[in-house]
């Protein structure tokens, strides 16, 4: 079975009963709360999974069944080689095992979602910067158009807050910014505030003032012309696109996105002495074991204790 037919969705549903799915994926969507987008990589995970195991009906889901499809993911490449990464390969597998504990609550015979254990994924690497490279990105864009000052205040938001991308587009505009905090809805549409440091509310109060234009949303997407034109909301790709091009414009070798400035929020945070509970809060995490990723790389005790003990019997003239 190549790449494209078990990776692209919208093949036929093997599934008799294609009602169940689409029920569990209503059921993400309006019971959970889940975004659009979880609904429809929910959906294309679980239907690679019905496709590849010839599932004809929810008995049919066996933990063979389940254990062959996951050498196979493991052994998938595409066509210039890359096998999944294991990050990836654990998305098909979480899906998998929500369903099953959907159907269990239904009282529908299958597959028990415990039997089904979760991959071993290894730590990933946080993609940081120096301060020195973050500073000449905050500052990269340069004059006073619509367009600098729009990228100006995404970059100063983006790093203020610690935003995901999806949430920094979906801010509207008519906020009080000298106020210094904003509340956001994040996944799962829980509610948190986040706050704006003083350099980001000078930076949004330059690009408010040079709009003129009735669109609602925070941030806007811009004509290429001269004189450019308010096109509507900004999407996600183009605050990546914007952030990488900054990242190249100001010779950054470190590939730079809008995830990595929400990774520079946090590390910074707690470098300078804010506890994991206060970052989780802040940058909307439901489990602390997420959060827990930057300590490996900001645990001030553990280098004072290093510096306070190691070597100290030998002779250092």
């Amino acid at each position: 079975m190549r790449y494209n037919e078990i990776m692209n969705p919208g093949r036929e549903n093997n599934m008799n009963n294609k009602a169940l799915l689409n029920d569990y994926l209503n059921h993400l969507e309006v019971e959970k709360n889940r975004s659009r987008g979880t609904r429809e990589n929910y959906g294309r995970y679980l239907e690679a999974f019905i496709y590849f195991a010839k599932i004809k009906k929810p008995e049919d889901i066996t933990l063979d069944a389940v254990r062959e499809f996951r050498i196979y993911l493991n052994r998938l490449k595409n066509s210039r080689g890359e096998t999944l990464q294991k990050s990836t390969q654990s998305y098909y597998i979480i899906a998998l095992r929500n369903f099953l504990k959907y159907l269990a609550k239904r009282d529908i015979k299958t597959l028990s979602a415990d039997k089904v254990e979760l991959p071993n994924v290894p730590q990933r690497e946080l993609a940081i910067i120096s301060y020195d490279d973050l500073e000449r990105l905050l500052t990269a864009p340069a004059g006073n158009s619509l367009r600098a000052l729009r990228d100006r205040a995404i970059l100063e938001t983006l790093f203020s807050t610690g935003l995901r991308v999806s949430e920094l587009c979906k801010l509207d505009r008519f906020i009080d910014v000298g106020r210094g905090e904003i509340t956001v809805r994040g996944k799962g549409g829980k509610l948190r505030i986040v706050f704006l440091s003083a350099r980001t509310k000078q930076a949004l109060k330059e690009y408010l003032s040079k709009r003129q234009d009735g669109e609602p949303a925070l941030f806007v997407s811009l004509t290429k012309s001269k004189q450019p034109a308010v096109i509507g909301r900004i999407i996600s790709r183009a605050v990546q696109r914007l952030i990488s091009y900054y990242g190249r414009k100001t010779g950054i070798a470190d590939r730079v996105s809008p995830h990595m400035l929400r990774h520079q929020f946090a590390t910074d945070l707690l470098l300078n002495g804010a506890d994991l509970r206060s970052v989780q809060s802040l940058l909307g995490h439901a489990s602390i074991t997420t959060t827990q990723i930057y300590t490996h790389i900001t645990n001030k005790e553990l280098k004072e204790i290093h510096s306070a003990f190691h070597g100290r019997r030998r002779n250092i003239s």
